[in-house]
């Protein structure tokens, strides 16, 4: 546990949020937390994203590692709950400014299938706004979101969205875009720092428009589910199965599987994820260490970052 919490203080909270940055490593020199930690179920129950978004979820401190650490001790059981209740499931809306320009460009109406779905929110491509660059958004004029995104090269940004006519998804947790403990947990995993309040807002408004129209969603592991989802997508509209940092916590083997299952779908496989998740892919080394591959049907074809902020087209 102790380098799991460095690594994660080094990798991903460093130079993004240096609240967490400060717990990580705190905890990774504190006896009793990774006493706590370490009686936790194995595996993703032991994350740092997860105790950190409980105790954001309960209301704990985490301006600074020792009021962290005392109350963590102090209301154990209540952290231990939430984290046994609940898994990580950040749904950055923002990465939708990402897709859009390959969603943009394939022979519509599109189906959409997003695997590890969340709560659904990045399966509206077609009711949000955006803006590239800041130039002036396209979209639906009557949407609460706004997505801005800055970009490189030659990204050949739409003229407008796509036409969307079935949306589904398939997570091991679904959650209710309606439901504001869902949406709760949703923003108590969303990192302190600059960009905290602008990413809880685009959050809250994404979940309205879901909540409006609540999309399909499939209580499943990917892998098993998958083939039944799609199945009911209507025949006459273009299959999209799509995914943002979700294969990465699947093992090698479950990779290759899913690869392996993709490549035997009808429609497009859109995949956005992080280097290291399919690394014989040509191309995948990106210009920013934190930006992700973003590949269709297996070839990459742009660099995004992580959160959605930028696309460099390759």
């Amino acid at each position: 546990m102790v380098a799991v919490y460095r690594r994660f203080a080094a990798s991903y909270a460093g130079g993004g949020s240096p609240e967490y940055e400060r717990i990580a490593l705190g905890v990774a020199q504190d006896e009793r937390l990774l006493d706590l930690v370490v009686g936790l179920p194995a595996g993703n129950k032991r994350q740092p994203n997860l105790l950190l978004g409980a105790v954001r979820f309960l209301g704990g401190p985490t301006d600074s590692f020792e009021g962290f650490a005392g109350w963590v001790v102090e209301h154990w059981e209540q952290v231990r709950g939430v984290v046994l209740e609940r898994m990580t499931q950040t749904n950055e809306v923002r990465r939708c400014a990402t897709l859009l320009p390959v969603l943009a460009s394939l022979e519509g109406p599109l189906a959409l299938v997003e695997v590890g779905a969340s709560a659904g929110l990045c399966l509206y491509p077609d009711r949000y706004r955006y803006s590239y660059d800041g130039g002036a958004p396209i979209g639906a004029v009557e949407s609460p979101v706004l997505l801005e995104c800055a970009t490189r090269g030659a990204v050949p940004v739409p003229e407008r969205v796509p036409r969307v006519v079935w949306r589904a998804g398939v997570d091991l947790n679904p959650l209710d875009a309606g439901s504001e403990a869902d949406v709760r947990w949703l923003e108590s995993l969303v990192w302190p720092g600059h960009t905290r309040q602008a990413r809880v807002e685009r959050l809250r408004a994404a979940a309205s428009v879901a909540a409006a129209e609540p999309p399909l969603l499939v209580r499943g592991n990917l892998l098993e589910a998958l083939p039944g989802l799609v199945a009911q997508a209507p025949r006459d509209a273009t299959l999209v199965v799509f995914h943002s940092a979700v294969a990465a916590y699947l093992s090698v083997q479950e990779r290759e599987r899913l690869e392996q299952m993709m490549g035997g779908l009808p429609g497009h496989w859109v995949c956005n994820e992080g280097g290291r998740v399919f690394p014989h892919w040509e191309g995948v080394r990106a210009p920013e260490p934190t930006d992700f591959t973003l590949a269709v049907d297996g070839r990459v074809v742009a660099y995004t970052g992580e959160h959605g902020q930028s696309l460099t087209w390759r």
